[in-house]
């Protein structure tokens, strides 16, 4: 991997233009072992995430961990997703095992959203943070069946040097300006 924007450091603010927004395992079978107003809230804030991809031109990159086993991605967020948006089967927990997933997140503001967020989002981030990457673990689209094991999956990863963030702040970050022409249309994904 090459060495990402990283060098700016965690104070600074995702870039749209050089985000890319990974949903890492968001399958059915995964999903059903969260808790209902986590599982809820993660469908929920990663929908408006992929929404304001979407009309912001951020590509977005899924991953399934072993598919035949946990299953397809949450309806309630393939629907969201379309042919041309990168979908990675994978075994290994950390979603740098593939090389080609690796090459579309090079160099990029990576945003996460996912499960387990001890595990797999844990596994991912620290092996793109110790590639010199940029990684923004959005909180609140990020869940654990144990929720004292999110937190101490937040609290490692926040302690490697990724941004800890929130949906809200990514699509504020995205827009940076009332005056951008999607404003409208992407601050009515909150209301």
């Amino acid at each position: 991997m090459g060495v990402g924007n990283s060098g700016m450091g965690p104070a600074r603010l995702c870039e749209r233009k050089h985000s890319r927004l990974l949903l890492i395992d968001l399958q059915e079978r995964l999903l059903d072992a969260m808790p209902d107003d986590e599982r809820a809230s993660v469908e929920r804030n990663t929908g408006r995430l992929i929404e304001a991809a979407r009309m912001l031109d951020v590509p977005i990159e899924t991953t399934l961990q072993y598919p035949r086993g946990l299953g397809p991605i949450s309806g309630a967020l393939d629907g969201l997703l379309e042919y041309g948006d990168g979908r990675t089967e994978k075994t290994a927990f950390s979603c740098c095992a593939d090389q080609d997933l690796v090459r579309r997140l090079t160099g990029a503001d990576v945003i996460i959203c996912g499960t387990e967020t001890h595990v797999c989002v844990l596994q991912t981030t620290l092996e793109l943070l110790a590639a010199g990457e940029s990684v923004f673990v959005v909180a609140d689209a990020v869940c654990s069946r144990d929720p004292r094991l999110k937190v101490n999956g937040i609290e490692r990863m926040r302690a490697a040097g990724a941004v800890i963030t929130n949906h809200e702040s990514v699509l504020f970050e995205w827009l940076r300006d009332s005056g951008d022409p999607r404003f409208r249309a992407v601050s009515r994904l909150i209301r």
